[in-house]
């Protein structure tokens, strides 16, 4: 029995999920914003008590890698390490995007993408003003356009949308929605980032045992991180 832990921290949504030799036993998910400091570790302590497991049984801790919220990211690697040196069991990173894809693509029927036999899947977390984190996959997960922050135009995937159905999804699809206008492009609405859909991928990598230097693992952040400015100055003369 391979019982691994899934951390989804990257966007907004802080969602854990219990998955056994690859299939998803049971999860707990919150898009109320970013409370992932208040609520993921919160999330793991009831998913395996209810579940009545500890994670003393645990085979693996999977973690969203990145890109993403740079606090979320940290957060959720911060956690998976501790329950994985506590514990003596590997560290497991999956990409957010890749497991929204793994997701879309496993589902065709679902989002009425089975009639697309061409068709690439193009997931979207959202960065700033009109740029999105985003990879290009083809129905086999296979990458066809590297990981990278794209500001997002009407000429953006041109190249892929002339020869492919590209399907869009994501929290960051919707607001590229007005700027991707092309009969082969489709927008799947309401895909977020799930630590359901990392069950399938974080059991790939265990069995060909793909797991990170628990010393020295970093999220992919992808883009520096970059602190606001207080609106206004506190200290005076």
């Amino acid at each position: 029995m391979t019982l691994i832990l899934n951390l989804e921290s990257s966007t907004e949504v802080c969602s854990v999920s219990l998955s056994e030799n690859g299939n998803l036993i049971d999860y707990i998910e919150s898009d109320e914003g970013q409370n992932h400091a208040r609520l993921l570790s919160v999330f793991a302590e009831e998913l395996t008590s209810r579940n009545h497991f500890k994670f003393s049984q645990l085979k693996a801790v999977a973690i969203s890698k990145g890109p993403g919220s740079y606090t979320g990211l940290r957060i959720g690697v911060s956690l998976a390490k501790g329950i994985c040196f506590a514990n003596q069991i590997p560290l497991i990173a999956i990409s957010p995007l890749k497991s929204m894809s793994a997701h879309v693509g496993s589902n065709p029927e679902k989002y009425a993408i089975q009639s697309a036999p061409d068709l690439l899947l193009c997931p979207m977390i959202d960065a700033r003003r009109m740029e999105v984190y985003t990879a290009l996959y083809d129905r086999n997960l296979k990458q066809v356009e590297a990981v990278s922050a794209k500001v997002v135009d009407s000429s953006s995937f041109e190249a892929y949308l002339g020869k492919h159905s590209v399907a869009f999804f994501g929290n960051g699809a919707a607001k590229c929605r007005t700027e991707i206008d092309h009969p082969n492009a489709i927008f799947i609405n309401d895909i977020k980032t799930s630590a359901q859909f990392m069950c399938s991928l974080a059991q790939k990598a265990y069995e060909n045992n793909q797991f990170e230097d628990l010393a020295y693992f970093e999220p992919f952040y992808l883009k520096d991180f970059i602190a606001g400015l207080p609106k206004k100055n506190i200290l005076r003369k």
